[in-house]
Parts: structure tokens; sequence; C-alpha cells
């Protein structure tokens, strides 16, 4: 199901129940200036017109009309337009189960999720094969041709544009700190964590540990654990629970403030998100 946005700001999110809840976006933005942020899954996306500013892997970046911007999954990054004239794109979340899928039917990948090193990429060939299945994912209804067309695409992007990073050798106690402080996140993000008890649990400094962790992945770990919050949040509206319940679980201090971050990272409220689910 579907749902539109009537303004200036236009975007049309459409969830796709037998592709795994993949989500599909359609976006139009002028104004719109995402915070950095996370995705539970990849982004690919395609400029359909202007251009688009982002900043990924430490850098600012520029993908303009016809170009694909990729993101991988949990990698921190933000968005904006990179002019007046503002832009326009479609894109894809799949998340890194979808592509271990695909990249299973591939020797060198081992079945293991890839790792997109390039930002933004100009290929032609792509551009087509993205545009007809977003063409198709939006107006089919047929599982079998939707399914076809989507498996086809993540192989062709896989094999073009991806590579596979390499696994941890070492073994956990060769990790940094702020590794481990993101690991910790990761399982105890709906609890209330302070930065105090992170440095001495880790034995670091806590204003070397806030400089480190947005160092290395681009965000203190506060922010860090919003956007981790924010994921368990989707997750719950897609189950069907009330935004008042997701926001009191989610530790946020009512659904006004879940709103504000939800709309801050994605750029359309939980309750569009809740409507397209259903």
């Amino acid at each position: 199901m579907t749902h539109n946005i009537p303004a200036k700001e236009q975007v049309r999110i459409k969830v796709i129940p037998e592709l795994g809840g993949l989500e599909l976006l359609q976006a139009k933005y002028h104004r719109q200036c995402f915070s950095r942020h996370v995705h539970e899954g990849y982004c690919i996306g395609l400029i359909e017109q202007g251009a688009q500013r982002f900043w990924r892997s430490g850098a600012h970046h520029v993908a303009p009309r016809d170009c694909i911007i990729l993101v991988n999954a949990d990698q921190v990054h933000d968005g904006r337009c990179a002019d007046d004239s503002g832009w326009e794109y479609r894109a894809i979340y799949p998340l890194p189960q979808a592509f271990e899928n695909v990249s299973g039917d591939y020797a060198e990948n081992n079945g293991v999720a890839p790792w997109f090193p390039e930002s933004v990429v100009r290929d032609g060939t792509m551009a087509i094969q993205l545009r007809t299945l977003f063409n198709v994912l939006e107006c089919s209804e047929n599982v079998l041709v939707n399914e076809s067309y989507w498996l086809s695409t993540l192989a062709m992007l896989l094999q073009r544009h991806g590579t596979v990073k390499s696994r941890d050798t070492e073994g956990r106690l060769n990790r940094t700190s702020v590794e481990l402080v993101r690991e910790y996140l990761h399982v105890h993000y709906l609890e209330h964590v302070s930065i105090q008890d992170l440095a001495a649990f880790y034995g670091v400094n806590p204003c070397h540990l806030i400089r480190a962790f947005t160092r290395k992945f681009g965000m203190p770990p506060h922010a860090y654990q919003i956007q981790l919050r924010l994921a368990h949040a989707k997750q719950m509206i897609r189950q069907g629970i009330s935004l008042a319940t997701t926001a009191a679980h989610c530790g946020f201090t009512d659904q006004s403030h879940l709103t504000r971050h939800f709309k801050k990272a994605l750029g359309f409220a939980p309750g569009r998100y809740a409507k397209a689910c259903v």
C-alpha cells in the first residue's frame, strides 16, 4: 500500500511484504535536510532530477541526474539538495539478507553480504535496470514478476559494483574500544546508557570516547543509539503497534519526540510509514 504527501516536498513510500518488507521510496525534495543517520539495510538510490549532496565514508559527495547512490547497511550518512533546484530520486532499501541470498551464487562471495566502496556511480546500464525494477514494483501485483526483476537487479548490482569486506579474523580482543562500544549499543540500545558507564567499562576517557566514536562512525554514541531505536521503532510500526506505544517502548519521551527524529532521519513521519505498511 502506498501513501502520498501532497506538498512541495513529495514523498511516496511503498512496502512490499513478498520481498521481505522491501521499502521503495520515490521523493522530490527542496528543503529536506537529512540528519546523519543509518539504515538497517542498504540504500540504493537513482537520481531522476537535480542533484543530491551527501556525506558518506568521511567525505562529501554529489550525485547528479542519472547517477546511482550507494550506501552500505548501518553506514552513517546524511543528505540534502546540491543546489536550490532540489532533487528527485527513487530508492530501495534491501536488507543484507537479500544480498546474501543472491551472493551465494557467486563463489568469490561465499554468501557474504557485499560492500559497495563507491558512494556515487555513473552506470547507464545499471540505471536502466533500476528504473525498470522501480516501474515494475510500483505497478505490478505479480509476485513472480516482482521477484524475478528484484533478484536479477541485485545480482547485476553485486557483479558490477559490489565487493566483499574482509571479516574480522583476529577476534574480539583486538577490536578497538569504539567498535566494542558500538557492539554494546546494538545489544543495549533500549536501555539507559551513560557515556561515563561506557567509558569506565572499556577503560577510556569519556571525552576521548566521544571524539573517537564520532571520528570512526560519523556520529557520537548517543546519536547512534537513537538510530538503533528508530530501526526498532520501524519494526514495531510494521507489526501494527501504535505510535504512542512504540515511542514509549523505544525510549522516546512521547510520540512527537519519535516523530521529530523519524522525519529528520527518514524524510517522512512515522504515521505515513504506518499507513504504507497496512
